[in-house]
């Protein structure tokens, strides 16, 4: 069974960048979906971004500040968060596959 291992996250200002990374255990080259998510304390996971073989797609709230990418060499998937919001804090997952990374947290404060 595949394994996910988030890191990345951390504490920036508002308006700052970070760069999330999903590793896999075994290759992604097969995987049809794979995408990001995030939660905050009493709220649901929220979709933030997906990518498949027919491009990536995002939230709303993200669109025009976060991208995700995928590196199948490093079996990595990756959110890079521009322009960061306070909103923006949460605890942020990778899914793969029906599968979820442990977690990573992003604080955005000044």
């Amino acid at each position: 069974q595949v394994q996910l291992v988030e890191s990345g996250g951390g504490l920036v200002q508002p308006g700052g960048s970070l760069r999330l990374s999903c590793v896999a255990s075994r290759s992604l080259f097969n995987s049809v979906v794979m995408a990001w998510y995030r939660q905050t304390p009493g709220n649901q996971r929220e979709l933030v971004g997906v990518i498949n073989r027919g491009g990536t797609n995002y939230a709303d709230s993200v669109k025009g500040r976060f991208a995700i990418s995928r590196d199948n060499a490093r079996n990595t998937i990756y959110l890079q968060m521009n322009s960061l919001k306070p909103e923006d804090a949460a605890v942020y997952y990778c899914f793969v596959d029906g599968l979820w990374g442990q977690g990573t947290q992003v604080i955005v404060s000044s």
